[in-house]
């Protein structure tokens, strides 16, 4: 089996990474750079992808942050993509919402709704290689890893994942009971070269959400209205804490989507509404929040919790609200804050303010559970990708395992070894 990382060796996000048989090419994941990341006008020429005969390939996603799936638009049509069912549909909603605004979005509600799904912990396959979908957490929902097999030879593509969220206790399980040892390992290190990056578990994150709304009577809280597990974490933090917890029509259809479906990592209670207080959905009129007498009686006297986003929409709708003693919470990279970085986001930055509680923990894992996962899978040798720093990952974890460093577009040719 050839491996070639196409993108990804050196930088974090829109990595494309390719699988290689006999002919038979299975790509991971195509999207865009990171905001404030480097980008060029030429476009990635990959044959069996991009470009060429495309009759034997397919492209596998990992999950629906936009630095994983953006470009499928730029892809031929007959092309075969597969991803989660829930992930698609988040997905699709997120590009038919912004479809009548944007040629982007509608191109990719489009190619979303011509996408295969696969059912996690279900083989399948594609030519000569056999794919198993392995359910993985991550800050987006139904993400996943994949344990790639083509005559004998296993790879485990790791996707992006941690290991401090509600859904990780059972990876050791699922790796046991289904991969077992493997070939090699392909796998995200995003953190590596951030040792300060916040990996508080998301339980105690949602504690300690809790005791700063039963502390403060209106809170609002800046967070990814795609990030599933933090708002359904907010939305019962606010009701243990007896405040009435607001979102707007995307943000509640979001939560929707994925309320009462959490069929894979057992029944849990985090994706289940209260049936006494669902969240509550903002009025909007003309483009514009409606706050209007009633509103502002209920809201004086409860509190609120208001999941908000960047904008005019959000901020013209804050300035209504009471606020005494009012704290907001940014509960996503606080990079974009940062006027020093590339990903700087002044709009959200102006939403924000300079005074709030950064209240947020990492969607990637650090690297003690990292190595803790090359340990379960006991490879022959390890690829880092989704990283700016592989000289870094090399040197940490050398010692213990054969750490394989591509430059992007270098390939390296896997054998099964024989006794």
């Amino acid at each position: 089996m050839k491996i070639i990382v196409h993108r990804g060796s050196n930088q974090i996000g829109g990595c494309v990474t390719e699988y290689e048989n006999n002919g038979w090419k299975l790509f991971v994941d195509y999207g865009e750079q990171l905001p404030g990341a480097p980008t060029s006008d030429k476009k990635l020429e990959i044959d069996g992808l991009t470009c060429g005969d495309t009759r034997k390939s397919a492209l596998l996603i990992t999950h629906y942050h936009g630095d994983h799936i953006g470009k499928i638009t730029e892809l031929p049509i007959e092309l075969p993509i597969y991803m989660g069912k829930i992930a698609q549909e988040i997905a699709l909603h997120h590009a038919c919402r912004l479809s009548g605004i944007s040629e982007k979005h509608l191109k990719m509600s489009e190619r979303l709704k011509n996408v295969s799904t696969f059912i996690a912990g279900e083989r399948f396959t594609f030519g000569e290689f056999s794919i198993l979908p392995i359910v993985i957490d991550h800050s987006a929902f139904d993400a996943y890893a994949f344990c790639i097999e083509a005559k004998g030879l296993k790879v485990f593509h790791t996707g992006d994942f941690r290991t401090h969220g509600f859904r990780s206790g059972k990876l050791q399980t699922v790796i046991e009971k289904y991969i077992n040892r493997v070939d090699h390992v392909v796998c995200e290190a995003t953190n590596i070269n951030r040792p300060d990056a916040t990996l508080m578990p998301e339980h105690e994150l949602q504690r300690e959400f809790e005791k700063a709304f039963r502390e403060n009577i209106y809170n609002v809280v800046y967070v990814s209205s795609t990030n599933i597990d933090r708002l359904f974490s907010l939305y019962h933090a606010a009701l243990r804490a007896h405040r009435p917890f607001f979102v707007d029509s995307y943000q509640k259809q979001i939560m929707d989507i994925v309320a009462g479906r959490d069929t894979i990592w057992g029944k849990s209670s985090l994706y289940k509404y209260n049936v006494n207080q669902k969240p509550r959905e903002l009025i909007e009129q003309h483009y514009e929040f409606v706050a209007n007498d009633k509103f502002i009686d209920f809201v004086t006297e409860h509190g609120y919790v208001l999941v908000a986003r960047q904008g005019d929409r959000f901020d013209n709708l804050l300035s209504k609200l009471p606020d005494n003693d009012r704290v907001k919470y940014l509960s996503m990279w606080n990079g974009y804050l940062n006027k020093r970085l590339a990903a700087y986001n002044p709009i959200l930055a102006k939403s924000v303010g300079s005074e709030y509680k950064y209240m947020h923990t990492s969607g990637h894992c650090d690297m003690t559970s990292l190595d803790k996962l090359i340990s379960m899978l006991r490879p022959k040798a390890v690829i880092p990708i989704h990283t700016d720093n592989p000289r870094a990952f090399a040197d940490l974890f050398c010692d213990k395992w054969p750490v394989i460093l591509l430059n992007d577009g270098e390939s390296f040719s896997a054998i099964k070894e024989t006794n």
